[in-house]
């Protein structure tokens, strides 16, 4: 992912283009702080005419080019516009020949808050999953009424469109995007210093279509559900593949399969969400958080836990909590 394109029709909010490109920036720079030969993002601003565009707080932006000057790009950035959807729609026509022709080319597209409705007028969401800003829900049902309107989640993925219903979720969908094109340890650096104390991850409030179709063995559901259950106890993996009347190996073919990852590794996600949690909500000690989440040896768990974020148990504890404020 190394073209990005941002949308910036007059109206828009600028907060709603600006906040993902600092974020992804963020994420790159870091990726070349470990490979100078990484290269740099190439940024496109998008507008009618090329020129300053002057946005809903009053900031100008200048827009280096129009659409007919971006033949590809791999994640495009649709902004939320001030006020009425529906007028925005006829004073920007433009946007939605645009759309289609980058839908046709599986590029990324996001739309934040009332822009999804750029993408539904596009067609691009007749029977798919999508979710807009909660004040338009009931307008945008009855005007699109072949989109699967998900009114209670913030994020919504089918294929390569993706919905966001808020600013502060688009957030949380670059860290997502982040994690998959850079890899876990920059995701979490990103999210230290973009608000963590606010953040949810992904997979917690997102409506993704895949996602919504399980997986059908009902053996490895078994597994799931109870390596969740005993997660803060040793686990022996032979002994649950003799308890589910599987030998190890297909055990593990299976879960894999079903799942993506070995059950190994689906265990110490689970773990680390945990502690993940209780450093955000409890007063703990890092050994009680360990033991909590299964880790009977606090220095493995620290070890693990700096490995898969990218900062120590007590680094995160405090970048989480480092916006509340003492009563003097």
């Amino acid at each position: 992912m190394q073209r990005i394109t941002l949308l910036a029709p007059p109206a828009c909010l600028v907060t709603s283009i600006s906040l993902p490109l600092e974020i992804l920036n963020a994420a790159n720079e870091l990726a070349r702080t470990r490979n100078r030969k990484h290269p740099r993002l190439q940024i496109d601003i998008v507008s009618q005419d090329v020129g300053p565009v002057v946005t809903a707080g009053g900031l100008s932006v200048v827009a280096s080019a129009t659409p007919n000057m971006i033949e590809q790009t791999d994640l495009v950035i649709i902004p939320s516009l001030w006020r009425s959807p529906v007028k925005n729609l006829i004073r920007h026509r433009w946007i939605m020949p645009w759309l289609q022709r980058l839908a046709k080319q599986q590029s990324l597209i996001c739309a934040v808050g009332t822009s999804s409705y750029f993408l539904a007028e596009a067609g691009l969401l007749d029977h798919q999953p999508a979710t807009t800003h909660w004040h338009y829900c009931d307008q945008f049902a009855e005007r699109y009424p072949k989109v699967d309107l998900k009114r209670q989640y913030l994020i919504t993925q089918a294929n390569t469109i993706y919905c966001v219903g808020s600013v502060n979720s688009i957030a949380d969908l670059m860290v997502h995007f982040i994690q998959r094109h850079y890899g876990q340890t920059i995701a979490r650096q990103v999210e230290a210093q973009f608000s963590p104390e606010i953040r949810r991850p992904f997979a917690n409030h997102a409506y993704v279509e895949e996602a919504s179709k399980p997986h059908q063995d009902e053996t490895i559901i078994e597994a799931q559900e109870w390596l969740q259950r005993h997660l803060r106890q040793p686990i022996n993996l032979a002994a649950l593949a003799k308890q589910l009347q599987l030998s190890p190996r297909t055990f593990n073919r299976r879960f894999k399969q079903a799942v993506g990852i070995t059950a190994g590794d689906y265990l110490q996600r689970q773990r680390l969400d945990n502690a993940r949690e209780l450093l955000r909500t409890s007063n703990f000690s890092v050994q009680e958080v360990a033991y909590a989440s299964g880790y009977l040896d606090s220095s493995y768990f620290c070890g693990r836990f700096k490995k898969a974020m990218g900062q120590t148990p007590l680094a995160y504890r405090k970048s989480v909590r480092g916006k509340l404020f003492k009563v003097i």
